[in-house]
């Protein structure tokens, strides 16, 4: 394939924006070569500036469940565009998405809408420091919660310990109200919280990890960190900006059982706008402004675009039935033929698969946790990656990314997925 646009494209990006990229990974750097730039998408397909086509397996990392340009969604916004593009003042839509949303999610009973993930993280978190009166968080090595200082925290030289910086202008106070803890190790969290027993406002997970590739929770793993929050009068928040709406209607709740305090959405909410949202019960959502002391405001939040777009979205899940068994069917075709080919092939690999999530990491190790991820071939993944584009597929440039299916995707582009493999794999 021929990346010449693109390539001419990202040089005049590069003279305007840092590194040609507005988020760091579309910069290519963990794969090298030349970003794709896309001019257009419908359906499970991506057109770039080159003019070529490719299968999409990040469906705008997660938020295209349903394939691009989805008519429903599409027809929402040029509709709702025509009365004005933002008022700075209540609509009724924002209740309409905010009752659509709460019926979906179990547990729930208010929700506040923000402009991104990381907005609604941040104000999560901001959210459970103010009701509990405590002021320290533990995360998790390994899982993004968007790009809050103080969710920029990498593991120190224990496997349990304060949190240090992974950023130049992340504070060290910052830091130390963030604990680390590894991703399903139920004993190291236990210990933070024998160590800290009255300190700890929340613990803040990706209930199915998937910026270390996708990582499903051990065995027991949630509930274990649903007794400590209750043992503790700690706030257990689930980032499902990326499994909200997407493993189920009600999301990771929903599928794996495990209730939380205050849960966090984006990307599928949104329709593939600008859109975050958290949510709680009426109590701890009592303590937001302006009914309560702690602050959370935006110019843009409920923007009428974005909360039109989020709401066809929504009615076009919440109407279907077979779809989130339909797409979990068609991940484990994938699975199974990505499973067949690498196995052939005797390569040492690992895929792990969630709903409509996977990934596929080069190495003999289980991947649990963001240490056993580390441990992928990342040379290997480099050719992978690249050899599956000259194919016309386009994954995650990052061993580090998980997969996102969207529904639009068909047989056929699955066994053509495949088939692109089994052309390469002699490469790997």
């Amino acid at each position: 394939m021929q990346y010449q646009r693109s390539s001419s494209l990202f040089k005049e990006a590069q003279a305007v924006i840092p590194g040609g990229v507005n988020s760091p990974v579309r910069a290519f750097k963990s794969v090298g070569g030349t970003p794709i730039f896309v001019e257009r998408a419908k359906g499970a397909y991506l057109y770039d500036a080159d003019g070529n086509k490719l299968i999409d397996y990040i469906s705008s990392w997660g938020p295209m469940i349903l394939g691009h340009a989805f008519t429903p969604v599409i027809d929402a916004v040029k509709q709702r565009a025509d009365k004005g593009t933002s008022f700075g003042m209540p609509t009724a839509l924002e209740t309409e998405i905010a009752n659509l949303a709460l019926e979906m999610v179990p547990n729930m009973d208010k929700i506040r809408f923000v402009n991104s993930g990381t907005e609604a993280c941040m104000s999560a978190v901001r959210l459970a420091r103010g009701a509990s009166g405590k002021e320290k968080i533990i995360k998790f090595a390994g899982c993004y919660h968007g790009h809050s200082d103080a969710f920029l925290i990498q593991a120190g030289s224990g496997a349990v310990t304060f949190g240090s910086p992974s950023s130049p202008g992340v504070t060290k106070g910052t830091a130390q109200d963030t604990l680390l803890a590894p991703y399903n190790n139920i004993e190291a969290v236990e210990q933070l919280f024998q160590e800290y027993p009255d300190e700890i406002a929340a613990i803040i997970i990706e209930p199915v990890a998937g910026n270390m590739g996708c990582i499903p929770p051990a065995e027991g793993f949630l509930d274990g960190l649903r007794k400590l929050c209750d043992q503790f009068g700690s706030y257990l928040i689930f980032d499902e900006v990326m499994t909200g709406f997407r493993l189920a209607k009600g999301g990771a709740q929903e599928l794996l059982g495990v209730k939380a305090d205050i849960v966090t959405f984006g990307k599928v909410i949104g329709g593939g706008l600008p859109v975050g949202a958290f949510a709680a019960s009426e109590e701890i959502m009592s303590h937001l402004a302006p009914e309560g002391p702690v602050y959370q405001a935006g110019t843009l939040s409920g923007n009428p675009l974005a909360m039109a777009a989020g709401l066809a979205m929504l009615q076009a899940l919440n109407s279907d039935d077979a779809l989130f068994d339909r797409m979990a069917k068609k991940t484990e075709r994938l699975h199974k033929g990505l499973d067949s080919v690498l196995k052939d092939a005797g390569l040492p690999y690992q895929i792990n698969r969630l709903g409509s999530m996977i990934s596929v990491h080069f190495t003999e190790v289980a991947v649990t946790n963001f240490e056993s991820a580390a441990h992928g071939d990342n040379d290997r993944f480099k050719k992978y990656f690249h050899g599956m584009l000259e194919q016309g597929i386009y994954l995650p440039p990052s061993a580090f990314e998980s997969y996102f299916l969207n529904d639009a995707l068909s047989n056929s582009d699955i066994d053509q997925t495949v088939e692109a493999l089994a052309v390469i794999v002699k490469k790997l």
